[in-house]
């Protein structure tokens, strides 16, 4: 994980004249997760200046390359994403691209590398020996970000391939056992963080906080 600036008010170094939004960029080429703000002109006032009008004219919120340019880095942090790849079928185990936005936020306050299963916490907390004696699970846990596509045919609902609703497919950022890497492609489609990192990233957003999924 590399911190830019741990910012907790939104509206730090913005001026009177500018509103802000948190949003995520998840990079699947990069491995990173990046916490942004998004700095816009605010529609009411009187005489926006020139620069301001075209900036907020520009930005197309569905693109994550205008979300990049006219948003500054709060905190970067290493991932994993699908081992299979990008997609959004389901069944295909990929990590979906595309506009999201974060439809739930699930454990509130439960220790650090607490178990979910199919996001209801099991009461048990994960350690190496409760990970040998079950090898094959898909450890989900410490806090879970449930992800929901904008993009109709694209994350969200069906195409003519089928369903490619990324919240159906419950795609989730969530926390993973310290032991498996961040930085290389290993999960079953969801965005995989380290537990403190994922605890930070949780307070920072709040149920609606836009998700970019890009592969560049």
């Amino acid at each position: 994980m590399t911190e830019f600036n741990d910012k907790k008010d939104s509206n730090v170094g913005l001026g009177n004249n500018n509103t802000a939004q948190k949003v995520i960029v998840v990079n699947v080429a990069k491995q990173q997760l990046s916490l942004r703000q998004l700095s816009l002109p605010k529609p009411s006032l009187p005489k926006p200046s020139l620069r301001k009008l075209a900036i907020s004219q520009n930005i197309d919120q569905n693109n994550p390359s205008h979300i990049q340019q006219y948003s500054e880095v709060i905190r970067n942090f290493d991932i994993s994403t699908a081992k299979n790849g990008i997609g959004s079928q389901e069944g295909s185990y990929c990590t979906p691209l595309g506009k999201h936005s974060i439809a739930a936020k699930i454990g509130t306050d439960l220790p650090i590398n607490s178990v979910f299963v199919a996001r209801e916490p099991t009461g048990e907390i994960y350690s190496e020996q409760l990970g040998q004696q079950y090898p094959d699970r898909d450890w989900i846990l410490t806090r879970i970000l449930r992800l929901q596509g904008c993009e109709e045919g694209v994350n969200k609902g069906h195409n003519e391939l089928g369903c490619c609703d990324s919240y159906q497919r419950y795609i989730y950022i969530h926390g993973t056992p310290d032991t498996e890497p961040m930085g290389v492609p290993l999960s079953h489609g969801c965005v995989r963080m380290r537990n403190t990192d994922l605890i930070w990233l949780y307070e920072q957003v709040e149920q609606g906080t836009p998700v970019y999924i890009t592969a560049s």
